[in-house]
């Protein structure tokens, strides 16, 4: 990270902003071209997980190139002035790579969809039904590295 003064390293705040944030933009690339997605998400141990349809472009490149970068955000805010050099946005973000792979089966999607689900709704016990999981897939991301910054707190 460049601005070693805006770069947070408490895991708590870290992992505070991953609570707080509605979206992740899970970014991958195949050919040297990059696609992005915004997406619901939930994290545990160091895992992100995403549902999704059980076909499209984001399950072929991954398929492809498992290795995928992801970014969230918190916190903003626009930060005006009278001066125009002096606006700004005000920020808590993580940014990470990682490596995506496709959950279809068992115990693993359905322990997935529920941390989906805790973080949106902050309850467990949900009952999917075997109709709507043979709808959608589940791509869990490993978490290799990640960075976190504030700006303008």
């Amino acid at each position: 990270m460049r601005r070693v003064d805006k770069e947070i390293s408490d895991t708590s705040m870290i992992q505070s902003i991953l609570a707080d944030a509605f979206v992740c933009r899970l970014a991958m690339a195949e050919n040297n071209v990059p696609y992005i997605v915004p997406m619901n998400f939930g994290y545990e141990g160091n895992t992100l997980y995403f549902h999704c349809a059980m076909e499209g472009r984001k399950l072929d490149i991954i398929t492809r190139n498992p290795v995928v970068c992801f970014e969230m955000d918190t916190g903003v805010e626009i930060v005006s002035d009278n001066n125009a050099c002096s606006w700004g946005t005000r920020y808590y973000s993580v940014i990470g790579i990682g490596r995506a792979q496709i959950v279809d089966e068992g115990e693993e999607k359905w322990k997935a969809l529920d941390v989906i689900m805790r973080k949106y709704s902050g309850r467990d016990g949900w009952d999917y039904g075997r109709e709507a999981l043979a709808k959608i897939r589940v791509i869990k991301v490993s978490i290799e590295h990640m960075t976190a910054k504030r700006s303008g707190w």
